[in-house]
C-alpha cells in the first residue's frame, strides 16, 4: 500500500514538472522516460544507497568522485555526439567581457588566444541518451537524494565544458561564504546537521576525457565549504596558495559531485588532447538559483560559474 502511494505521489510531481517544461523547449520525453522502476526497489526504496565513507569525504572536502559511472562505450558515444555538434553550437570566450580569468594570472593560461568553449542543447541532442541519463541515473540518484533530499529538481541548463591545451581556467569561484565578498551566499550554502547533509546548490559533472595529475582543469579547495572569510585575492587568481588549490584525479567515466558552496575553479589545461565535462546543477526542491527559464530554451552556450 505504500509502495503504491509512493508511486502515484511520484507520477503527480512528474505531471506538475511536465506542466513546467511544457513553457520550455524541453522535450516532455524527458519526464516521460523517467521511470519509478529505476528509482524504486521492489520493496519501495532507492536501488541504492551512498555509503557511510563517501558520506564522510563529501562533508570533509565538500566533494567526492563518483567512479566508473559511464563506459567507456558509452562515453565514446557521448564524445563522438559532441563532435558531431561541436561546430553548429559551441561558443569560445574570447571577448575581454567574459573570460574568466584575470590576464596574466597563473589561471589565464599559456595561450590568450583560447578560452573556455561552451556548448549548449545537450538534452535536446537525439544521438545519445546518456546525457539525458545523468538527469535520474540509477547510479547517481541515491547521491542526489542524500545531498539534496527527495523531489530534488534540475537548476540552470547543463552544458558542455571544452578547453584546448594553453586554454584559461576559471578563477576560484563559489563558496558558502563567497570567495571574493566575504558574504553568506544562503542560495549556495552547505549544511550538515544531526548527520543530514543538504546543499542549496550541487554541481555534477561528468568527466568526457581523462584529468591525470598535473592536467588541469577541474579544482577545488578542499574543506572550504565551512571556511567562515572570503579568500586572499591573489589566492582567487591562483598566484598565491596553490598548494591549496587541489585539482582531482579523474577518468572519464567517472562523476564529480560538489557543493557550490565548496569554493572551485578550473585550472589552464595542459594535455594535448581536448578537455570535456558535461555539467549539470540539481538543488533541493525548495531551492531555485536559476530563477528563469528561456522561452526558447537554452542559449546554446554555457552561462556563468562552471569549473
Amino acid at each position: 500500500m505504500q509502495t503504491n502511494l509512493t508511486k502515484i505521489l511520484y507520477l503527480l510531481m512528474l505531471s506538475a514538472v511536465s506542466g513546467l517544461l511544457s513553457r520550455t523547449s524541453v522535450p516532455l520525453r524527458l519526464v516521460s522516460r523517467v521511470s519509478t522502476s529505476r528509482l524504486f526497489s521492489s520493496s519501495g526504496g532507492i536501488m541504492d544507497q551512498v555509503s557511510e565513507s563517501q558520506r564522510y569525504l563529501m562533508d570533509l572536502n565538500g566533494y567526492v568522485v563518483v567512479k566508473n559511472v559511464f563506459t567507456k562505450d558509452e562515453i565514446a558515444e557521448m564524445n563522438k555526439v559532441v563532435t558531431d555538434n561541436f561546430e553548429k553550437v559551441a561558443h569560445e570566450r574570447l571577448d575581454p567581457s567574459i573570460r574568466n580569468t584575470k590576464s596574466g594570472s597563473a589561471m589565464s593560461g599559456s595561450n590568450p588566444n583560447r578560452g573556455r568553449i561552451d556548448l549548449g542543447h545537450i538534452l535536446s541532442w537525439k544521438d545519445t541518451p546518456h546525457f539525458r541519463n545523468v538527469l535520474d541515473h540509477p547510479k547517481l540518484v541515491p547521491y542526489y537524494h542524500d545531498f539534496l533530499g527527495k523531489g530534488y529538481r534540475m537548476d540552470h541548463m547543463p552544458f558542455i565544458i571544452a578547453q584546448e591545451k594553453g586554454s584559461e581556467g576559471f578563477s576560484l569561484h563559489g563558496g558558502t561564504i563567497d570567495v571574493s565578498s566575504g558574504e553568506y551566499n544562503h542560495f549556495l550554502a552547505y549544511s550538515c546537521n544531526q548527520g543530514t547533509i543538504r546543499n542549496s546548490l550541487m554541481a555534477v559533472s561528468v568527466v568526457l576525457a581523462d584529468q591525470p595529475a598535473g592536467a588541469g582543469g577541474f579544482c577545488i579547495v578542499r574543506g572550504s565549504h565551512k571556511s567562515n572569510f572570503k579568500a586572499p585575492a591573489a589566492m582567487i587568481t591562483g598566484d598565491e596558495h596553490k598548494e591549496y588549490i587541489y585539482q582531482p584525479e579523474t577518468e572519464a567515466g567517472d562523476v564529480v559531485i560538489f557543493s557550490e558552496g565548496t569554493v572551485h575553479g578550473a585550472l589552464p589545461w595542459e594535455m594535448d588532447y581536448q578537455r570535456r565535462v558535461a555539467l549539470y546543477r540539481f538543488a533541493p526542491a525548495t531551492c531555485c538559483y536559476g530563477r528563469s527559464y528561456m522561452e526558447d530554451g537554452d542559449i546554446g552556450w554555457g552561462g556563468g560559474g562552471g569549473g
